[in-house]
This record gives structure tokens, sequence and C-alpha cells, in this order.
């Protein structure tokens, strides 16, 4: 809401549309039971919050872990409405999930808890009404049993023109081929404006990644592409670094079998967890968790730009240090909107009964998040200001348009 308020200062928002725009249109509390595996009965409890829908559906990810709240899912859907509004999608901010740690669980459990959070949501989802996709700890076949549950509540004659109520599916079940790879494809699309608008080569050029989950590893895959050199990876295990580079397919395959960690791969050597953002390197990349950048290590930052694959990991007084240092950061609201991106082309071709290849996809998000970036960094200058203040101004000003046009009922 800091930086809601500060963009909406910087563009002087209409005082009625600010209004709209911090609050939240509908927040959904459900609780509900499931049989266990063995008899017994649990009562959990699930959220949906729904910012705003000016622009179109309420679009969000929906996220299994114990930390899950409504005051997380007001965040997230703030987060999502800016997210969707800067791409030119025509989406709202919606997120949520069930307060659960999904590893206590068997599998067949999971699809109880999944199926019965989707029929407790009702009608508060729908392919034209709110579009949840994946998030922490949920994955496509999460997706495939939501998709099943709420095409299975309609009539036999509409029940394939519902299965699109979420994105992230299999490929089998209507996804998007190339939707696994999507956020960390938009990353380095991103780094390649950057790069474009610089006059930099990334043939060479160093990075780092922080966490290599799903956008960690597709950035360092697409970076290698492109001839740049993963030189350290940090993630909950430790630090891995090698002067030489680090092979991404390798350390992936390593980590496939590795419980998920990075820890004790032989290609690179261990370094203390504090000296990950001391490493001498061209680009960060952060994709793990919130507020990694603080103003306790933010100086110690040596690479002219930070690309922000994971969600506010540079704090407020983290980012005042590296601009005054002159270090250019990709905001994480255009930064990761390949994922988003990514499933409003799943929704598109489930609408139209098409089926893109996965290179048409690519072509598509990163003529998406090319647009985006422009349009961020010429807010920037219009405003005189940063590229994350100008990229919620962008936002912002697409979504006074709409309400100016339309009016506000009645």
């Amino acid at each position: 809401m800091k930086q809601f308020n500060h963009a909406a200062d910087t563009i002087k928002l209409d005082a009625g549309i600010r209004k709209i725009l911090s609050a939240t249109n509908s927040e959904i509390s459900v609780h509900f039971p499931v049989k266990m595996d063995d008899g017994t009965i649990e009562v959990f409890n699930g959220y949906r919050v729904q910012h705003n829908n000016a622009l179109g559906p309420y679009k969000g990810g929906l996220r299994f872990h114990p930390a899950v709240d409504i005051d997380t899912a007001r965040a997230l859907a703030i987060w999502m409405t800016w997210k969707s509004a800067l791409a030119g999608l025509p989406y709202g901010g919606g997120k949520g999930g069930v307060s659960i740690d999904p590893q206590a669980y068997s599998k067949s459990e999971l699809e109880r808890i999944t199926r019965r959070f989707t029929y407790a949501l009702g009608e508060n989802i729908g392919p034209d009404v709110d579009i949840p996709a994946p998030d922490v700890n949920t994955n496509p076949q999460i997706m495939a049993w939501i998709a099943d549950t709420f095409a299975s509540t309609k009539s036999p004659s509409t029940r394939m023109l519902n299965l699109h109520v979420v994105t992230g599916k299999p490929i089998g079940s209507g996804g998007l081929k190339g939707r696994d790879r999507a956020t960390g494809f938009g990353v380095v699309a991103s780094i390649k404006s950057w790069a474009k608008l610089k006059g930099v080569d990334l043939l060479n050029k160093t990075f780092i990644v922080q966490g290599f989950g799903n956008v960690g590893y597709w950035a360092s895959h697409f970076m290698t592409e492109l001839g740049a050199k993963l030189i350290a990876v940090q993630d909950a295990s430790g630090t891995i670094y090698n002067e030489s580079g680090i092979d991404s397919e390798q350390l992936h395959d390593y980590v496939s079998i590795n419980n998920g960690d990075v820890y004790g791969y032989e290609g690179a050597k261990q370094l203390e967890n504090n000296s990950f953002f001391k490493v001498e390197c061209d680009i960060v990349i952060p994709a793990a968790l919130s507020n990694q950048i603080t103003s306790e290590n933010a100086d110690e930052i040596k690479a002219s730009l930070i690309a922000e694959g994971a969600n506010g990991p540079i704090d407020t007084e983290g980012e005042k240090i590296l601009l005054a240092k002159g270090v250019d950061i990709i905001p994480d609201i255009l930064c990761n909107a390949g994922g988003v991106t990514g499933s409003y082309y799943e929704w598109l071709q489930n609408k139209r009964s098409e089926n893109y290849n996965i290179d048409t996809v690519l072509e598509m998000i990163e003529e998406k998040l090319s647009v985006a970036f422009s349009k961020t960094v010429e807010s920037a200058r219009k405003y005189k200001t940063d590229w994350r203040t100008g990229a919620y101004c962008v936002a912002l000003e697409r979504i006074q348009q709409t309400y100016q046009e339309r009016g506000v009922f009645p």
C-alpha cells in the first residue's frame, strides 16, 4: 500500500478511485470438512480475496501453506491487480489458498481437500469471474482437480465450457505448452529489454540467482542460452559458487534428486550464506522470498542490475541504497509477470478451443513484457521517478482510465 500510495500521489490519482483501489471488493473465508484416510474428519480454513475487477475477471494463484491467512491473500491480490494492469491483460487481482502443510497429507487426502475447497468456493470462482492458478505448494495436478470439480457442478452440456476456471493445468487437461517456464522466461525477457535499452551485450555477463525452484531454474536456463554465466546460487539449504560457471542443467538434475536443495553440489564450492550478495557479478536475480535485500546488505551488491523474479525481494530501505548507487531494478510486477501472461494465453486458448505451440507462446509472452517494459521506462522518465514507481503509475493510469470512461454504478 505504501508503493500504491506513492504512485497514486505521483500521478495525482482521482480521490474517489484511490478509495476504490484502497479496498478489496470481496474477501471470502470458508471452513470445510474433509474425511482423512483413517476415517477421521478434519476442518480446514480456506481463503479467496478479490481485490478489483475493473479490467476483467479476478486472476491470481492459490497456495497451500500454513502461513496462508486473509491478510496474506489480501496483499497478494492487490499486487496481482497492478501486475495484470501493467502487462496489459484483461484481468483484475485475486489470491487465496488453504492453510495447510501439504507435506502432512497423502495424495488422496490432498485431492479431497482440493475438491472440497473448490466446492466451498462455489460460484465465487469461474472462467469469467475469478480464475485461480498454481502458487506456493500447488501444481498442475491440483489445478486439474479444481477444474474437474468445478466443471462437474455444471450441467453436462456446459461442462467443457468451464474447464478454464483455472490456468496452470496439465497439457492433457487444456494446459499451455510452456506455462511451466513462463515466469522464468519472463524474467529473462525483461533482462533482454534492459540490455537493449542500455546497449549491453549479455554474452559472458555473470549472474547469480537466489532460489533454484521453478523461476530460478528457468531464468538460469534462458540466461545461459543467451551466453551469460551463472556463478552463484543460494537457496534455503546453502550457497554455492563457481567463478568458472555453474551448469544450470546439471544443477537442476542434482536438485531433483537431492530433495530440491543445491547444497552438496560437486560442481561448485560452498560459501557462507551472508557472502551471497557480496559475489561480484553483473546481474542479480532474486527468485526466492521477499525482503531478502535490506539496508544491511544492499550496499554489498556490486551488480548493475537486479531483476526481481520473486515478489518484494527488496525492502524499502534497501531499495533506497541501491538506487543511490545507480543500480537498475526491474520491479517484480513487471519482471515476474511472465507467469500471469502465460496464464492469460492458456485461458485464451481454452476459450477459443485452440492449441498454441511453445514457440508461439514464448514469443507472445516476450512481446507483452517488452511493451510493458517500454511503458515503465517511459512513465519513469515522464514523472522523473524510479522504475518501480513508473510501473505502478502505468497500472494505475490504465485502471483510472477505465473508471473514468465507465463511471461508477449507480
